[in-house]
């Protein structure tokens, strides 16, 4: 060969090396607004303010964990900047919130973002804009679309599903009871209510004497709860925010009546509600849990809530241990970590929904033992499972099987 046949040979060769490293590189690294080399901007909606201030205790655990994933090198080499706004508990100005984090701050997604109505009023307007509304901090189950909201994933169990899980319990313990059921009158209450309606089957109709719907902008709910005790109930069904929730179990003990009272998860924080309503008030009461309770002696070794109890200490000391939104938010950050681990390099918008949609088996520290996230592009519902748990003395106490979510166990 002669020479300059030999200096086109390594010439071409060292055009298609380069070409392979480049396709590469390209290929490793790929970005949407939002994302770059060295950041990651994170949105995310709260109610600080507002009827449903206690929640806000969610987002400033989220803060924390991504302080300590930002202290511990980030994410892939990437640091968090978490964006989180204040909505009031109030739809309008989730919206106004929403556009500022999408088309202000440009952030690579919405996550946990609180409320069923709150997340209802964007839904449409992050869908249109190709922007995942991740994890949403709300149990309805139209959060479960994929075919027509693909922007759009859930976190915790269905209310529909939570409900269905206590019409079952009541059939068994209070077959012929009279059921009155409390509930915010929006679609998170009227979630609840269907999915109890449907456990209850035929019998709803007979059993439920009646239905009673307050709005959040109701200073009391004390009217609500003396009515029920009236019409002789002997099951509450109690479908209720944290303040409202207090309010209830306190109201109920000082009119003297104490019917198998439901309570569900979403108000059950023994630091939000059931300290302040007073544990003397609330004995007895029935709700679910997915996730372990720091105040839950069994855990005390358990390795997840060693890690739990470090991070409080470290990065969020000021946070109740107590206060079952703590942990919920610390998991639900955890959640989206792993995501953006499995997303690597390719940091886009849909990447990220495809990698949300493809958790396999996946634990955070304080699921309960035997919960594990699964999803699917057909199956956008991380958490199916869940255990009924009784209040007893300062804590609640898990009883019973591991229930699906899906089918009322």
């Amino acid at each position: 060969m002669s020479f300059v046949a030999r200096r086109m040979a390594a010439l071409s060769t060292a055009i298609i090396i380069l070409a392979v490293c480049s396709g590469s590189t390209f290929a490793q690294k790929k970005y949407d607004t939002g994302a770059t080399d060295t950041e990651i901007k994170i949105g995310n909606i709260m109610p600080y303010s507002g009827p449903a201030s206690a929640y806000g205790t969610s987002g400033r655990a989220q803060a924390a964990y991504f302080r300590k994933i930002n202290a511990e090198g980030g994410i892939n080499g990437r640091k968090i900047t978490f964006i989180s706004y204040d909505d009031g508990y109030s739809p309008p100005k989730t919206v106004e919130q929403a556009r500022k984090l999408v088309e202000g701050d440009e952030v690579l997604l919405i996550f946990a973002a609180l409320g069923t109505a709150s997340n209802g009023a964007i839904q449409k307007y992050m869908n249109t804009r190709k922007v995942p509304q991740l994890f949403i901090q709300t149990g309805a189950t139209k959060w479960n679309d994929p075919q027509n909201f693909p922007w759009t994933m859930g976190w915790q169990p269905s209310y529909q599903s939570e409900g269905r899980i206590y019409a079952k319990h009541i059939l068994k313990e209070k077959p012929n009871g009279r059921i009155a059921v409390l509930y915010q009158n929006d679609d998170y209450g009227k979630d609840y209510l269907k999915g109890l309606k449907d456990g209850l089957g035929d019998k709803a109709a007979s059993m439920i004497v009646t239905e009673d719907a307050y709005e959040v902008a109701e200073p009391t709910i004390d009217t609500h709860i003396v009515k029920m005790k009236s019409l002789n109930a002997d099951v509450f069904v109690d479908i209720a925010t944290p303040k409202f929730a207090a309010q209830a179990i306190k109201k109920a003990a000082e009119i003297g009546w104490k019917p198998l009272h439901i309570l569900n998860s979403v108000g059950s924080s023994i630091g939000a509600v059931i300290q302040p309503a007073g544990f003397e008030n609330a004995q007895g009461i029935i709700s679910v849990a997915y996730l372990m309770d720091p105040l839950d002696p069994q855990w005390k070794d358990d390795p997840g809530m060693k890690a739990f109890d470090e991070y409080l200490a470290k990065y969020f000391p000021e946070g109740n241990r107590a206060d079952g939104l703590v942990v919920t938010g610390y998991n639900a950050a955890q959640t989206l970590v792993q995501v953006l681990k499995q997303c690597g390099d390719d940091l886009t918008r849909a990447n990220v929904m495809k990698q949300a949609a493809n958790l396999k088996a996946f634990r955070t520290n304080n699921l309960l033992p035997g919960i594990t996230m699964n999803t699917s592009p057909i199956d956008f519902a991380p958490i199916k499972q869940m255990q009924l748990r009784r209040l007893k003395g300062e804590r609640w106490e898990l009883f019973g099987p591991m229930l699906s979510a899906e089918v009322g166990g």
